[in-house]
């Protein structure tokens, strides 16, 4: 599948807006925007910078405002929607072609007899971002006016300017930014182009998407420079925006470096998956790109070449669930083991009292260690790790983390998170804390705190010890403590079978009781390499969350004949946050499923049926990636952010798990 859109999308607003692209960086910056051109998100922008990478995001250029003078004829390219909803210049409408080029987004404006096309890459390593124009064909000059809207705040916030006074300066080729005085300077350049100086404030900018979230709609920013330039048929510009002083500003090489990078990434796979090339289809490939997205460079005092996973664009930062669950269809199905590597070692070296953080903080903040999950993934993440490379040396190493991991969950660790000595299962939670990855918590209201003994967490829990106890023989450590450990929660895993429901239940041991909603929590105990249910018990969890929770997409969250089922996710931070684990449909769930499914039939030809809706799901929110979560209820519209790291993750592992079986 060729992601391709003519004027049938790109001429219809309504579709044009809706439909998202992004470009990175690799160190946790990076652009995106709508296919229209039109800023809906406080999150659009040419660059997004990293400042500290991976955090300390910065907008910095929003975007150019681009028209054309052709002959006697003018065309604007920019489309604005203004606080009154005017929708000004509708450049849309020249839009003749939007398509990806790898993961470079390419648009075709049709001017007349003249087509001019753009690209937007990143470099790779640095915050700059090229925006390259050429023109195709005309008969004619054709003369090219790009306005340079820049900013300059944190990438959650907004901008009212409130009188505001930056500092542009001329330099050779463009021009310097300086917010303030001490913010990081930047520079907008363009060679060859007569550049123009500005300091006007553009008012009342429509921001749609964050209307629907409830949040500030309304931003202004600087117009800080006008760039001009005469093409002939044949030429280019090539417009930089950069914090280097001095970047390549030839545009040609730099996306023969982009080009060269993505084909490496798609090399790599190929040597590990040599078989299956022929077969893989092309939507598989995408997302062998995307997911080069996630994956950033984390320096640590440990670790200065550390790299971890963005869990989503664009507002997701590194967390250590996200982490887990994708590292293997991120890296290792990729053929990228060095970087499974080295975010194993990066989290290692965060592990407090038994505990992997949830998400590394900003700058200057204590992590966050609010997760109960994280740390048992990553166990699944070594295993999967050593199963592709039979790194002894890894092991030894990581042993000593992993034993005090289990140590401090046997004794008990932070948030009430023990081993209960009557049946060896894994409790976890207190008032007011959200420890699963159904976390959702607005003020002091935790909307799902599954408090007591959730199915996931003992599913994982008993396959942590189960690995534990090859690591250890591996390395000739003892291992039958481990072994007697997890035979134990086998033997009462038993507890969560509810046999009146034909279905696990979600938590023992509440403070109500057991809780037997139907969520699909359970389907890890089919999924993960050790499931501690029958074979019959298996076949029941795939059979109900198929019929009651499965979509196209992923699976709800929450079963429509359940109480306090949602359907749709919208609305203000508290009402989207009592939407997101109440029937929301989540998309990195379908991977599991899919193999759940597999485990239990046998049959990959319709384990693999599972995950093909999500190919058409890469035209439409986040081109070219995979969204977050989408609507309980048909036709399931996407939601949330626009490529998540899990999603794309999963249904890459999913797809090569069923292939090799």
């Amino acid at each position: 599948m060729k992601i391709d859109f003519g004027r049938e999308i790109c001429g219809n607003l309504d579709a044009a807006e809706t439909r998202e692209w992004l470009v990175t960086n690799g160190i946790g910056g990076f652009a995106s925007g709508t296919i229209a051109g039109l800023l809906t998100r406080r999150y659009h922008g040419l660059l997004v910078a990293a400042l500290n990478p991976p955090q300390q995001r910065t907008l910095l250029l929003a975007k150019l405002d681009e028209s054309i003078r052709y002959g006697e004829d003018y065309f604007p390219l920019t489309t604005n929607r203004w606080k009154d909803g005017i929708v000004g210049q509708q450049g849309y409408r020249h839009i003749e072609r939007f398509f990806l080029e790898g993961t470079v987004p390419v648009w075709q404006f049709a001017l007349g007899d003249a087509l001019l096309e753009k690209r937007i890459w990143m470099q790779q390593g640095t915050h700059t971002t090229y925006i390259y124009y050429q023109l195709r064909r005309s008969t004619q000059p054709l003369t090219l006016i790009l306005k340079a809207m820049v900013n300059y705040r944190d990438y959650h916030g907004d901008t009212q300017a409130n009188g505001w006074q930056m500092s542009v300066e001329s330099v050779g080729q463009g021009v310097s930014v300086s917010a303030f005085p001490q913010a990081v300077p930047f520079y907008l350049l363009g060679r060859g182009a007569k550049v123009t100086p500005m300091h006007d404030w553009y008012y009342g900018f429509d921001l749609a998407q964050e209307r629907q979230r409830g949040l500030s709609d309304q931003e202004d920013h600087l117009h800080a420079a006008t760039f001009q330039t005469t093409l002939h048929a044949g030429d280019s510009l090539t417009f930089v925006v950069s914090t280097d002083s001095t970047p390549n500003l030839d545009g040609e090489s730099a996306l023969r470096s982009q080009r060269i990078h993505e084909q490496r990434l798609l090399d790599r796979w190929k040597i590990d998956r040599e078989s299956q090339v022929e077969s893989t289809p092309n939507w598989i490939r995408q997302l062998i790109l995307a997911a080069d997205q996630f994956i950033v460079n984390r320096s640590t005092p440990g670790n200065p070449n550390g790299k971890t996973i963005v869990a989503g664009y664009p507002w997701f930062t590194d967390w250590g669930r996200d982490t887990m669950i994708s590292l293997s269809g991120l890296t290792l199905v990729t053929g990228r083991p060095e970087v499974a590597r080295s975010i194993l070692k990066t989290f290692a070296l965060a592990v407090d009292r038994g505990m992997l953080p949830n998400r590394f903080p900003d700058v200057g903040e204590v992590p966050d260690y609010n997760t109960v999950d994280a740390t048992l993934w990553y166990f699944l993440a070594i295993q999967e790790y050593y199963n592709a490379t039979d790194d002894n040396d890894l092991l030894y190493e990581l042993f000593p983390v992993l034993t005090d991991i289990i140590d401090w969950h046997c004794r008990g660790t932070r948030y009430n998170i023990h081993l209960d000595p009557a049946d060896g299962l894994l409790y976890a939670g207190e008032s007011g804390t959200q420890l699963t990855w159904m976390d959702a918590k607005v003020g002091d209201r935790v909307f799902t705190p599954r408090i007591g003994k959730p199915v996931e967490i003992n599913a994982l829990w008993y396959n942590a010890l189960r690995i534990m106890a090859k690591v250890a023989r591996k390395i000739g450590k003892p291992h039958k403590e481990y072994e007697a450990m997890a035979d134990r929660v086998l033997a009462r895993f038993s507890r969560f079978w509810n046999e009146a429901a034909g279905y696990c239940y979600d938590v023992l041991d509440s403070p109500d009781g057991n809780d037997a909603a139907l969520r699909p929590n359970q389907i890890f105990a089919v999924s993960l390499p050790d499931s501690p249910l029958t074979t019959a018990q298996q076949k029941s969890v795939v059979d109900v969350c198929g019929r009651s929770l499965l979509t196209s997409y992923g699976l709800r969250s929450l079963a429509p004949s359940q109480t306090g089922y949602q359907g749709h996710y919208g609305g203000s931070q508290f009402e989207r946050d009592g939407a997101y684990h109440q029937g929301t449909v989540w998309g990195w769930l379908i991977g599991p499923f899919a193999i759940a499914h597999l485990r239990v039939y046998n049959n990959p030809i319709k384990a693999r049926e599972f995950l093909e809706p999500m190919a058409h799901h890469l035209c439409a929110h986040g081109v070219g990636s995979l969204s977050e979560i989408f609507d309980g209820d048909a036709p399931m519209t996407p939601n949330g952010c626009t490529a998540q790291a899990w999603t794309v993750a999963e249904v890459l592992r999913a797809w090569f798990a069923i292939a090799n079986a």
